[in-house]
């Protein structure tokens, strides 16, 4: 049984306290189909996520099965499940794939037969069965309710919460998911509340809690609805609930509440006896025997990191090589960037001349040898640091590609599959892993393409770390920010701002003033990538650039350490903003 005892959950509005939920109180028998429904901004979403443990009573208490979940803790992941008003799947993934994911992210399988076992279960629950190979990107309005309701029963939850999962469906349609609940309240003793806005198919519903302003003006038999309010039509419910204040409303079901609660009973007893409903064993005064409630215990083992690591590493690499555009965006990336800095090496490969300092010259031949000696080396020296910092600004802005959206444009379906049970150090693992590929595979063809062109003279493994790292720290800090944003879009920008200022405040086109330069240089990747490359260079290069840089080159060591910071803080900043709850209230 779920239980509410005087519920709140109460916001700040212009410094004042504001209850969205003031004071519920009610009862909700093992398997029991509920609608909850009121004007919209009455409190229904904001009461479902207080139940699910997303929204924190403020005061008041929630109780299972004679557990107070205040105080002992919310329930377990795979005994509730939440259907959310938005898609929880991916367009590139089939049915079938969406759901193995989800299984395997929740529920841990002794073998290969067990998984698709439970799989080909919850489709046939959930007629899903004759599309299990379409892709979720061509799914209608009520395939994709059906698909969330199917990636919520992998764990057989006890306690089922849906919301708006009929809005926007044909009335067909509508019936069909309401019926579906309904036939889901009758299995195990299965709670279902599935907040709507419509008031058809009532009579489908156990019972009607209706809400007004965040306070339960009504919850009985669907039969009752109309003689509560004294109206002909459930139509004119929420008219006749604006004419009065929310607090008479409250107060006249307190009145009345012992009578409508009388007539649920008998409504289930009579169901009893008719066969279309099976009371549990403890509501029958047979409490369940421990041997089988073990049993339930052991089917719904959770699964390890390292398993929820795989899963979520292998749909990762799945959606990424089924999403073409980002194929292809990827794929112009390599051929483009690189061609870029190659444009640039002609100037970087010419020889500069030496000054002989001859016997028997002239002052003036001394002097015009000196200039076009200083000459070569400013236009080869500008040329290496062009090359440089362009293959750095490069994969500055390739990390930015890599991870501005990485968790921001699927943050919707992180909060919700943490809900369900996921590690966000699994999460964010799988992350890094594909990150990393993408990482390695650009920053080590970048520069093993235009040292095809232009060589690096000096330490070329040194020059394709530090590319590596500066594309790394980027990546990471991106990442940071977008596990932060609560949009792609906002993400998106905010990254494509911070690679803009790499290169004006790397100082390595042209230098900072000494003021603004230490407050700025910490901060900047590209700098230290650059510096790092440079303090690589020997020969004629290191010369040329040395002679006509304005821009202090730091040591190769220090320029490594910086960026290994840089990443650290990116990781750390990543980890933050995806183990912090995000949901809406």
């Amino acid at each position: 049984m779920l239980e509410l005892k005087d519920v709140c959950f109460t916001i700040q509005k212009n410094g004042e306290a504001l209850n969205l939920v003031d004071h519920a109180s009610l009862s909700i028998p093992k398997g029991h189909f509920m609608a909850i429904v009121g004007p919209s901004g009455c409190g229904k979403t904001t009461l479902l996520k207080t139940i699910a443990g997303l929204n924190p009573e403020s005061d008041g208490s929630l109780w299972w099965n004679g557990r107070n979940l205040s105080e002992d803790g919310d329930l377990e992941a795979w005994e509730i499940g939440y259907v959310p008003q938005f898609s929880i799947a991916y367009d590139q993934l089939t049915v079938d794939e969406s759901i193995e994911a989800a299984t395997r992210l929740r529920i841990k399988t002794n073998n290969s037969a067990e998984l698709d076992a439970r799989i080909d279960r919850v489709l046939k629950e959930t007629g899903l069965t004759s599309i299990a190979d379409r892709p979720v990107s061509v799914l209608s309005g009520g395939q994709m309710r059906r698909l969330g309701l199917a990636m919520e029963l992998v764990s057989d939850p006890k306690l089922l919460l849906c919301d708006e999962v009929t809005s926007g469906l044909d009335p067909r349609s509508e019936r069909e998911i309401v019926n579906l609940l309904h036939d889901l309240s009758r299995k195990e003793g299965r709670i279902v509340l599935s907040v709507t806005h419509s008031l058809a198919h009532l009579e489908l519903y156990d019972s009607i809690l209706v809400l007004h302003e965040g306070r339960v003006a009504y919850h009985g038999s669907p039969e009752q609805l109309t003689h509560y309010f004294s109206v002909d039509h459930t139509e004119l419910v929420y008219p006749q609930l604006a004419k009065q204040a929310s607090e008479k409303w409250r107060s006249s079901w307190i009145k009345h509440s012992a009578t409508y609660y009388a007539k649920l009973q008998h409504n289930r007893e009579k169901l009893h006896a008719q066969g279309l409903l099976e009371l549990p064993a403890d509501e029958l005064h047979q409490p369940e025997s421990e041997e089988a409630h073990e049993t339930k215990e052991a089917k719904t083992r959770s699964p390890s990191i390292l398993s929820q690591f795989h899963t979520l590493l292998g749909r990762r690499m799945r959606i990424f090589f089924r999403d073409r555009g980002q194929v292809f965006l990827q794929l112009a990336i390599l051929i483009c960037f690189p061609l870029l800095v190659v444009l640039f090496s002609p100037r970087a490969n010419e020889n500069m001349r030496k000054f002989t300092d001859a016997s028997g010259a002239t002052l003036q031949q001394k002097l015009e040898e000196q200039a076009g000696v200083q000459e070569d080396r400013l236009k080869v020296g500008s040329a290496v640091s062009g090359i440089i910092m362009f293959q750095v600004v490069l994969l500055s802005l390739m990390g930015s590609n890599n991870a501005a959206r990485e968790i921001a444009g699927e943050r919707q379906i992180l909060e919700k599959e943490k809900f369900g049970g996921l590690s966000p150090l699994a999460y964010l693992a799988s992350k890094i892993a594909f990150l990393s590929g993408l990482i390695l595979i650009q920053s080590l063809w970048m520069a093993g393409f235009v040292e095809l062109f232009w060589s690096f003279e000096g330490s070329f493994e040194k020059h394709a770390l530090f590319l590596i790292l500066v594309n790394a720290a980027m990546t990471a800090i991106c990442l940071g920010i977008s596990s932060l944003m609560r949009t792609a879009e906002k993400a998106s920008l905010l990254s494509v701002y911070l690679v803009g200022f790499q290169l004006p405040l790397s100082g390595a086109v042209l230098a900072l003033p000494e003021k603004i330069e230490p407050l700025t240089r910490p901060f900047i990747s590209a700098y230290w990538a650059w510096s790092g490359s440079v303090d690589s260079l020997s020969g004629q290069y290191r010369s040329a650039l040395t002679a006509i840089s304005e821009t202090q080159i730091s040591t190769s060591n220090l320029c490594f350490f910086i960026l290994l910071i840089h990443i650290t803080l990116g990781l750390i900043i990543s980890w933050i903003g995806t183990s912090r709850p995000q949901w809406e209230h």
